[in-house]
């Protein structure tokens, strides 16, 4: 999910009448703490969500969504395409592993994303030899096994794959250097009637550019409409998608389905990422999706994958602190903000997960009578925010206004529970101890961990360092000046 020009960029009842598509979200697995999968599934039984999009095939999730009615959309990591590619033996095992498997035990698969993104500029054409013909693999697996007329698969692409040198969607084309393999590609997906995987992010339009239109992220009708055509152009997302359609259009597949695999607001970790501004963009996106209008090139209903369904605490944040927190429920499934699912703007909050256990109620805080050291202090807050989470301290952010010592603490208590509070993590050479009260300040939740039920996976990176390091080194000014 990278930026974008001014183009790139309930009950089941209820939300059925609302959205004749569906309503469908990813579901990622990129954190420290996973819920059980049977308690994710249910929380999405309890609000409509019916397609679920997965970027793997990981078998505790997939069973847990056999015999439920959801339509699944299993993922193929990018580090896997180059034996995609060039193994097709290694394609027709996967296939029956995780497909024909799967389907025999109840698991409704309509779709497989091969790869994620692959052809991201900042990859510098890593996967471009590869991605095309692992397409192709997998799609004759799923032909060869009987599934290719009901299972289609396709590429999930940023939406820098396609661009407009005008900024108007009727001039949009495929990216320069992958304009051969995209339209070769588009050709493969129409002969096999497969549909275009697009991830559109008005998010990352308005945050990637100081000069974009504000209003323009949203699908509120408050922006001044931009014209093309003769066509009106009211919100990023219509003019993004249109982009692609043109683009299609050109490449001679004017009629091609396009599937939306990924569209969010953050809550946190950037100005712009907060509950207030993802309720707003869900609330008009949403109607719109309810309505189906379409776009101006391309009226009707269009299928989506919100995202995402949790917040990931383990995912890179090289594009933005805002990475971390993409949920419209929180790590532990409990919803953020009212978000009417139907798309008929009631106030209403989801239904977040039942059944989650947690820690004990306790947390991490820094001694104040240990403190007089402000170097070594911040050599701790290096420590703990190189292993845990600290994103919700960086500017913007809903722990950015507490005092150092607020800074501090919360640093701790992130590293104190992602270790799943063992009492020697709250530690930091006799700086830290230990409490039952709630360390929460204002608007800073400091959370408790739930209790683990998945694979582990572990933070780090000399990327991550690197930015604690600038962020301990400001609150250290700071904390001098007081």
């Amino acid at each position: 999910m990278h930026g974008h020009s001014l183009v790139g960029g309930c009950t089941a009842i209820l939300f059925l009448v609302g959205l004749a598509n569906g309503l469908g979200v990813n579901w990622g697995t990129m954190s420290s703490h996973h819920i059980e999968a049977r308690i994710v599934v249910q929380m999405l039984k309890d609000n409509g969500i019916n397609k679920v999009k997965l970027f793997d095939a990981n078998p505790r999730m997939v069973r847990a969504l056999a015999g439920t009615g959801i339509e699944v959309m299993l993922g193929i990591p990018n580090d896997q395409l180059a034996n995609m590619a060039f193994t097709a033996d290694y394609a027709k095992d996967w296939v029956k592993e995780n497909v024909t498997q799967n389907l025999d035990d109840g698991v409704i698969i309509k779709y497989v994303a091969v790869g994620n993104e692959p052809f991201l500029t900042s990859y510098n054409g890593t996967n471009l030899e590869s991605t095309l013909p692992a397409l192709q693999n997998i799609q004759m697996a799923l032909d060869e096994a009987g599934h290719g007329g009901t299972i289609k698969a396709t590429v999930p692409h940023n939406a820098d794959v396609y661009e407009s040198p005008s900024n108007k969607p009727s001039d949009g084309r495929f990216r320069n250097d992958i304009k051969a393999v995209m339209v070769k590609m588009v050709k493969f997906l129409q002969q096999h009637k497969s549909p275009f995987l697009v991830n559109i992010y008005p998010f990352l339009s308005l945050q990637s550019n100081a000069h974009f239109p504000f209003d323009f992220a949203f699908c509120d009708n408050t922006a001044s409409p931009i014209g093309d055509n003769g066509a009106q152009y009211a919100d990023v997302f219509d003019a993004n998608y249109d982009t692609l359609a043109w683009s299609l259009k050109k490449a001679g597949a004017p009629d091609m389905k396009i599937l939306v695999g990924e569209i969010g607001w953050p809550t946190d970790g950037v100005v712009n990422g907060n509950v207030a501004l993802a309720r707003r963009f869900y609330a008009g996106f949403l109607k719109k999706m309810a309505a189906g209008k379409g776009t101006p090139l391309r009226p009707g209903r269009i299928e989506f994958y919100l995202f995402s369904l949790l917040d990931e605490d383990l995912k890179s944040i090289q594009p933005g602190f805002f990475e971390r927190h993409w949920g419209i429920f929180r790590f532990d499934g409990q919803a953020k903000f009212h978000i009417d699912f139907s798309g008929k703007g009631r106030q209403v909050m989801p239904v977040g997960a039942k059944g989650v256990t947690y820690q004990t109620e306790q947390w991490c805080v820094v001694d104040p009578s240990k403190t007089k050291d402000k170097e070594k202090v911040g050599k701790n807050l290096n420590y703990a925010c190189t292993i845990a989470d600290c994103t919700s301290l960086a500017y913007g952010s809903s722990c950015n206004d507490m005092d150092f010592l607020g800074n501090v603490s919360y640093a701790f208590n992130q590293y104190f529970q992602a270790q799943d509070q063992d009492v020697e993590s709250c530690g930091f050479n006799g700086m830290a101890m230990v409490v039952t009260q709630n360390a929460s300040r204002g608007n800073c939740l400091f959370p408790i961990m739930i209790v683990n039920s998945g694979f582990r996976l572990v933070a780090g990176g000399t990327w991550l360092a690197g930015f604690l390091s600038s962020l301990v080194s400001g609150m250290l000014l700071l904390s001098l000046r007081l």
